[in-house]
């Protein structure tokens, strides 16, 4: 009888102790959830990204973290991605910060905000190509927002707040 109750408190122990090793794993994983690259495209590589030809549309805004509109507005941009992903909408937040500013500045700006679109940062010095190629009104303030589908585009050189930004997304949505 005492063996079945020793073995039985052992089991529960066991069981215990791994469930506290799940929870700290689960932590640990929350933790590996954190961005701690940001792909790196040259204007040559990201320019395939704003030529789609397909059923999506795509929201593609330009900015950076030294830039307080463009800081301002990302949260709206988060909103539609969570929104309008079932409508077959991408975001896509284009840095243009500074290269040497992605570890100390960038990875921490998108960790502490928790941003879940795709940012890339635009590592390319040739901006006196690649503003004008994006749209030639653009005359590379900041911040800049691209959307499009393979039947509308539209170049914004603006601020948005959320409803200006989501009326724009419709335009192009429904024509």
């Amino acid at each position: 009888m005492i063996k079945k109750f020793l073995l039985v408190l052992l089991f529960n122990v066991v069981l215990i102790s791994c469930d506290k090793q799940k929870a700290k794993d689960d932590n640990i994983n929350k933790e590996e959830n954190k961005i701690s690259v940001v792909k790196s495209y040259t204007y040559n590589q990201l320019k395939t990204f704003l030529n789609k030809n397909n059923n999506k549309t795509y929201v593609v805004n330009f900015w950076a973290t030294w830039c307080a509109p463009c800081v301002k507005e990302l949260p709206y941009f988060e909103r539609i991605k969570k929104e309008y992903e079932d409508k077959n909408v991408e975001v896509l937040l284009v840095s243009l910060d500074f290269p040497k500013q992605v570890e100390k500045k960038l990875i921490p700006f998108i960790n502490k905000r928790k941003l879940q679109s795709e940012v890339v940062l635009l590592d390319d010095v040739n901006e006196n190509f690649w503003i004008k190629d994006i749209d030639s009104t653009w005359s590379g303030a900041l911040p800049a927002t691209l959307i499009y589908n393979k039947n509308n585009r539209k170049f914004y050189e603006k601020s948005f707040t959320y409803q200006s930004l989501e009326n724009e997304l419709k335009t192009i949505l429904n024509p």
